[in-house]
């Protein structure tokens, strides 16, 4: 999706902008967002019921698996993506404010902190594949690497986002009046982060 298709509505032959076509184009393209949202809340929704019933029925070797992950390396992991959300809501107030310098700032760090993620995401990986947890090494492997690894792909992709993001505000690419490609990745992005916070609650916490 280019700039000019998130950023203003279609050219108008020569004519003044019409503010309702404008408006219309801006409505559409977060009712595109919300909508991809939805398809990806479905997904992951059956992902955690498949989690739920197996940990209902084999709670002792999600026990085993939490002691051999280590709650804390999770939890430091929890705290990179909450803290993520607050500097994208922060970016986005710097923008609004016509401060593109700030917006760069702002989403930078939240793309250090979506990159710290994953990285401790491979760590915990890592750790319990050492201890023979693995993708297909048992029914429990394929039930906690199918939603955390579906996350981390989408956590992956808004790293990416928040780098074009970034290099767009570097050009001026936005002001106080032209930040609609922000907003449509600060949906994105804390979508991402509260299904973090529900995976991160049903499967290490319950």
């Amino acid at each position: 999706m280019t700039d000019m298709s998130i950023e203003q509505a279609p050219p108008t032959h020569g004519h003044a902008p019409d503010p309702k076509a404008e408006a219309r184009h801006i409505d559409n393209l977060k009712f595109a967002m919300w909508l991809y949202l939805a398809s990806e809340v479905v997904i992951f929704t059956v992902l955690i019921v498949v989690f739920v019933i197996f940990r209902v029925n084999n709670p002792e070797r999600v026990e085993e698996v939490h002691k051999a992950s280590g709650l804390g390396l999770v939890g430091l992991n929890t705290l990179f993506l909450l803290t993520s959300s607050w500097t994208m809501v922060m970016g986005l107030l710097a923008i609004q404010k016509n401060d593109s310098k700030g917006l760069a700032r702002w989403i930078s760090l939240t793309a250090i902190l979506g990159t710290l993620f994953v990285m401790f995401q491979y760590v915990e990986y890592s750790t319990l594949a050492r201890e023979g947890i693995t993708l297909y090494g048992d029914v429990f492997g394929m039930r906690f690497y199918a939603p955390t690894a579906f996350h981390g792909a989408h956590v992956v992709v808004g790293v990416l986002w928040a780098i074009y993001v970034v290099n767009g505000a570097l050009k001026g690419k936005y002001s106080g009046g032209k930040y609609l490609g922000v907003e449509i990745f600060g949906l994105f992005w804390h979508f991402v982060d509260v299904v973090w916070i529900i995976l991160f609650t049903v499967i290490y916490l319950i």
